[in-house]
């Protein structure tokens, strides 16, 4: 089965499950938010299924996992860190775009459209993505004695003037 054109129908009735561990750099959107050398893979799995529903046909339902390491810049010293990214989410898939919509909000799963050729790498993409850090940054960045950069030493070392004493100052001239 081609992950890229899957038929997720048959692939939810045949309840197979397809693994793969893709090069970092085939996720076009995800390198282009990464920094540094893209040496390293995606590892994910899928699984298809079939759940009863009540009163009616079956429902598809697909289960995705995965998980990278990719290379960020850390927001605090701006040198490379490699961030963790992992994924594990259900997805269900309905008839049409309404039927979603109605049902996405008040579902713990993803309600998605079925369509013919479903690409299972942009999903795993779409929620990679969702899963960058806002902030990325090593962990002794988070911390209160981490390191700060020479310019931040600098700004920190000048002397500021007090801002009373130069009230003082402004008083005094008047007088």
């Amino acid at each position: 089965m081609n992950p890229s054109h899957l038929d997720v129908a048959a692939f939810a009735k045949a309840q197979v499950r397809l693994e793969g561990d893709t090069p970092l750099v085939q996720f076009e959107r995800l390198a282009a938010d990464c920094a540094g050398e893209l040496a390293g893979h995606v590892t994910w799995a899928a699984q298809g299924a079939m759940e009863p529903q009540s009163g009616g046909q079956d429902e598809v339902w697909l289960h995705v996992e995965a998980h990278a390491h990719v290379p960020l810049t850390c927001q605090r010293c701006l040198s490379p860190v490699s961030v963790p990214l992992e994924i594990a989410q259900d997805f269900r898939f309905v008839a049409d775009e309404e039927t979603a919509i109605a049902e996405d909000e008040e579902s713990e799963e993803d309600v998605l459209v079925m369509t013919d050729a479903f690409d299972l790498m942009e999903l795993i993409e779409d929620e990679l993505l969702m899963s960058l850090p806002l902030v990325p940054m090593h962990q002794a960045c988070l911390s209160d004695q981490a390191p700060i950069s020479k310019e931040e030493e600098a700004i920190l070392s000048q002397e500021k003037p007090n801002p009373f004493a130069v009230l003082a100052a402004l008083k005094t001239r008047k007088s």
